[in-house]
């Protein structure tokens, strides 16, 4: 995968935890659109998602065997 991919990846991340830190509302008063573990969720995944993208452009995704480059014989 290209480095465009990752960087894709990572600004999905920081849009994901940006939604749902946005979304967190006051702990008192339930009645904002999500729920508290439903913010968690969004947070911790879009941060999962950053770190894939970081561990990506790194060239730390080599292990996966459809991510690695293939070597032509030509």
């Amino acid at each position: 995968m290209n480095s465009l991919t990752w960087i894709g990846i990572i600004i999905w991340g920081i849009l994901l935890t940006g939604f749902g830190l946005l979304s967190a509302g006051p702990t008192l008063n339930q009645t904002g659109p999500l729920q508290a573990h439903d913010i968690v969720f969004l947070v911790a995944g879009g941060m999962v998602s950053c770190l894939i993208g970081c561990a990506g452009l790194m060239g730390l995704m080599g292990w996966i065997p459809g991510m690695r480059a293939q070597k032509s014989c030509v």
